[in-house]
């Protein structure tokens, strides 16, 4: 049915089929918008008034920033994060670099401050090998688990022996007797 017939004709189901329409365009254009709300989140982390003047600089501080983790996020970097936390350890960051410090410098004064957990990618130290290589460890005890199981289950051909005589005899015997 067309549109203009939909809207003369009165029964019932051709203006329930048109209300769900428009409801359902309407309830898709609000997931669009929320999409787009949500995707674009992490552009307004870092607030303009945190910004260095110097873009080398500012350049500098947004590259340290994205190795350091947020504290309340645990899983986004200093610089994607609105948390309160995130602002502070961006604006130290930003006045250590203000105040001459390399790089390196400025990443281990947060360090010193927050802890290695502050760093999104850990380094690879007796503390931290469990982080590193019990994925890879569960893995590979994994595989042999499963090496061990298929060895030592049987073979589904070889298990199967026909009867003797004997068991033969006496599963017959068995059966007579329940149909009896």
């Amino acid at each position: 049915m067309t549109r203009r017939r939909l809207a003369r004709d009165s029964s019932p189901l051709a203006r329930c089929c048109c209300r769900g329409r428009r409801r359902r365009q309407a309830w898709l254009a609000l997931l669009a918008l929320v999409a787009i709300l949500f995707t674009a989140l992490p552009v307004f982390a870092v607030e303009p008034a945190e910004r260095l003047a110097d873009p080398a600089l500012e350049a500098r501080a947004e590259a340290i920033g994205r190795v350091l983790r947020c504290l309340v996020c645990q899983n986004e970097s200093i610089e994607e994060s609105n948390a309160s936390l995130a602002h502070d350890i961006r604006v130290l960051l930003r006045r250590r670099l203000l105040a001459g410090d390399t790089d390196a410098e400025a990443r281990q004064a947060i360090v010193n401050r927050y802890g290695e957990f502050v760093l999104l990618d850990p380094p690879v130290r007796p503390a931290t090998y469990v982080l590193w290589f019990a994925p890879a460890g569960l893995l590979v005890l994994g595989f042999i688990g499963i090496a061990v199981w298929m060895w030592r289950r049987p073979a589904s051909g070889a298990a199967l022996q026909p009867l003797d005589t004997t068991e033969q005899c006496r599963l017959d015997r068995l059966l007579e007797e329940t149909d009896g």
